[in-house]
């Protein structure tokens, strides 16, 4: 009995040893409500900031947020709130931009303060304010922001409402070619050169998975749901540097596309039949 119960408990470390263990030099970043099964894993030694409203994993290098995961509830979408900007309380002051930072950025540049967790998902909840944390914010050209960033987020925002439910996302630049830098930030705070979403639903069992990548000279009349914008996430892991929960890799994107409304484009084959 004696050596029953050691061997139990070898068995148990060994497991605890194995749970421990980086895989393949990535950091594995920790299960959280805000992400989907797990958050993505990084190959940088970020610092992830948990929130109610979000989770992010700062990139202390561009001083931006490599990715941003939140869950879109009906309660929490509300009334636009007055935006204002501030470094992250959260991290080292010299991990986080300042709102001088942006200064004279969209003069120059013809950028927005892009929120990557959109405040009009949370503006209805309690902890809407740590949206407008610099740590959630990137330049993101106004056209793009305004146009069919927007309405991609507005799309997300009437799923969840329209189902009652929880809708995942986690959304991230690229670095992609040579940007400009900020006007104000030193060398390695350069403009990113696009934006990537993965959206996720969980509806009756079943995964649906939609990938949207938009480059930062997306026209403001465009079209997200066009096939140009949508991709695999398999892609989106590639362009990033990010592995993300395999469920999200390997499920299909054609009914939540359609469920974003982007039927009118796609064949009757991939609508998804009604319930």
């Amino acid at each position: 009995m004696r050596s029953l119960r050691l061997l139990h408990a070898w068995v148990l470390a060994a497991a605890l040893l194995l749970v421990l263990m980086p895989v393949s030099g990535l950091r594995a970043e920790p299960l959280d409500p805000n992400c989907f099964q797990q958050c993505p894993a990084t190959t940088t030694d970020n610092r992830v900031v948990v929130r109610a409203s979000h989770t992010l994993s700062n990139n202390a290098a561009t001083k931006f947020a490599d990715w941003v995961a939140y869950d879109v509830v009906p309660a929490g979408i509300g009334k636009s709130q007055r935006r204002v900007w501030r470094p992250d309380p959260m991290l080292p002051p010299d991990e986080t931009l300042e709102p001088a930072d942006y200064k004279g950025a969209h003069k120059a540049l013809k950028t927005d303060r892009g929120h990557q967790a959109p405040l009009a998902s949370f503006s209805g909840a309690p902890g809407w304010k740590a949206t407008n944390t610099l740590s959630n914010i990137t330049p993101q050209k106004s056209a793009l922001n305004q146009g069919p960033w927007k309405r991609l987020e507005g799309a997300v925002r009437k799923l969840a409402k329209s189902r009652a439910g929880h809708v995942h996302v986690v959304t991230g630049p690229l670095y992609e070619r040579d940007m400009p830098l900020l006007p104000q930030a030193d060398e390695a705070h350069r403009v990113p050169s696009g934006y990537w979403k993965i959206i996720s639903l969980l509806r009756g069992g079943e995964l649906e998975v939609a990938g949207f990548v938009l480059d930062q000279e997306t026209p403001r009349k465009a079209d997200f749901c066009d096939k140009a914008y949508t991709v695999p996430v398999a892609e989106i892991a590639s362009r990033s540097g990010l592995t993300f929960a395999s469920d999200l890799v390997s499920s299909p994107v054609k009914t939540l596309r359609a469920r974003l409304g982007c039927a009118a484009i796609i064949s009757s084959s991939e609508v998804a039949p009604r319930s």
